[in-house]
């Protein structure tokens, strides 16, 4: 019969097992029900039609709900006025207005640039709810919203910059 210390150490091996083998796809989404054409929007292709139309990279990032690599993006450090649209259909999604640099690696903003051009679904990453943001016009995912940005709304959209193609005012 093991004792404590033989279940714990059992216990820990398998969480992390679970992290490194598969847990991981938690963290960069690994629920793509919303982007892939499964769910209902405006514009709604298939995982065919968006990889025709996408790079590998942003069809990784806008249909299958992977993250880019922090202070990966160009966008990340850029800070021309114009709109940021859906890399995807188009969908004016975010104002140079609202940008900020959270230091955090990925371009941040503290709204969009309306409540009807995004969407929001709750997942679940590792333990935690995490509250993602997608295009309102195609499914295609942003990022995530965080509650720790700056006022008027304290909210960071931390989004990724591959989802997004920058048109100058």
């Amino acid at each position: 019969m093991p004792n404590r210390r033989d279940l714990l150490v059992g216990s820990c091996l398998g969480a992390s097992a679970l992290f490194i083998g598969g847990g991981a796809a938690l963290l960069s989404g690994g629920n793509a029900t919303a982007s892939t054409g499964e769910a209902d929007f405006p514009m709604d292709l298939s995982a065919d039609e968006w990889a025709d139309r996408l790079t590998a990279e942003e069809f990784a990032v806008l249909r299958l709900e992977e993250t880019e690599p922090p202070f990966s993006s160009p966008l990340d450090d850029f800070w021309e006025v114009g709109m940021y649209h859906c890399a995807a259909c188009g969908n004016r999604a975010y104002s140079s207005e609202h940008k900020y640099d959270s230091g955090t690696g990925w371009p941040s903003f503290w709204r969009p640039v309306s409540d009807r051009a995004i969407g929001t679904k709750t997942e679940i990453a590792i333990i935690l709810p995490v509250l993602e943001v997608h295009c309102a016009r195609c499914g295609g995912h942003f990022g995530h919203i965080f509650k720790d940005g700056p006022e008027p709304t304290g909210q960071r959209h931390c989004l990724n910059g591959l989802a997004l193609d920058f048109v100058a005012a």
